[in-house]
């Protein structure tokens, strides 16, 4: 399935786009595409709904960030060898973790806001877990029946913020807009293998990003488990597991986002997300 979240920002609706790719209500159903609709039970009983008999929603309607009311914001740093290798850093050893805020957090097609005093905006595209079920010391053979779906991810950072000051990195990662996702969340049933999956980014039609989640040095089994150790995980939470090489920085000279470009990215099967930078 592929399940969103429509309407006016602040006043999303739950929605579901059907096979013909038309978007049908669901807040007859479920109250929000959000934690507590997220758990095999109710995703379940939404699956054995027809689609055809749900309202269709006229189009153009906005779609929003794809799962609401997001608790956790968490993820993962230099997980593609040739990223690591780009930033100049060694090959971590473990998971390397650090938060987005969740007020960074906007729908696929909002605009990247450079905010005040930035310079050095960059972006990531990144493969975004979303957790259905709780989850405290998982085994990572049983990782993903902990997942609900998928979902695209911009992971946005300020490097300035991030990597020339002090402190941790999550505040060159959580400025508002610096978290788009979606366009949609697919159920976890829908994708056979996380760890196959192509990605890509692209600025103003230059190809800058262009991989595949097989090249991840942490499986997304690996990583639920790993952060399941440290935390639990909740129902809507979110993990961003890392971006391949290509980002801004590791150009030579770097190349940063500056306002009027336009930022295009999607993963297989999951959708594109398009940006403009104001």
């Amino acid at each position: 399935m592929k399940l969103v979240r429509y309407g006016k920002a602040g006043f999303e609706r739950p929605g579901l786009i059907d096979a013909g790719g038309a978007l049908r209500d669901l807040s007859g159903h479920i109250a929000d595409v959000s934690g507590p609709s997220l758990g095999p039970k109710t995703l379940e009983q939404v699956r054995g709904l027809p689609p055809e008999e749900l309202p269709l929603v006229a189009a153009p309607a906005r779609l929003g960030p794809c799962v609401g009311a997001v608790r956790t914001f968490i993820c993962v740093g230099l997980n593609y060898l040739d990223h690591a290798r780009e930033a100049g850093v060694a090959v971590p050893a473990e998971p390397v973790l650090f938060m987005k805020a969740t007020s960074a957090i906007t729908g696929a097609t909002g605009p990247i806001v450079i905010p005040p005093g930035a310079t050095k905006v960059d972006w990531e595209v990144e493969l975004g877990v979303v957790i259905g079920s709780l989850a405290k010391n998982v085994s990572e053979r049983d990782a993903l029946d902990y997942v609900a779906g998928y979902i695209v991810i911009n992971d946005l950072s300020e490097r300035a913020w991030q990597l020339e000051g002090t402190g941790q990195w999550v505040k060159g990662k959580s400025a508002d807009s610096f978290g788009p996702i979606g366009p949609w969340l697919v159920t976890r049933d829908e994708i056979a293998d996380p760890q196959a999956l192509d990605l890509w980014l692209s600025v103003n039609g230059q190809m800058r990003q262009q991989s595949s989640t097989a090249q991840m040095i942490f499986p997304v089994t690996k990583l639920v488990s790993f952060i399941s150790t440290f935390m639990s995980l909740h129902p809507g939470d979110i993990i961003s597991t890392g971006t391949p090489p290509g980002v801004g920085m590791g150009i030579k000279p770097p190349k940063y986002l500056k306002c009027g470009d336009v930022v295009r990215l999607g993963i297989q099967g999951l959708g594109e997300q398009c940006q403009t930078v104001v």
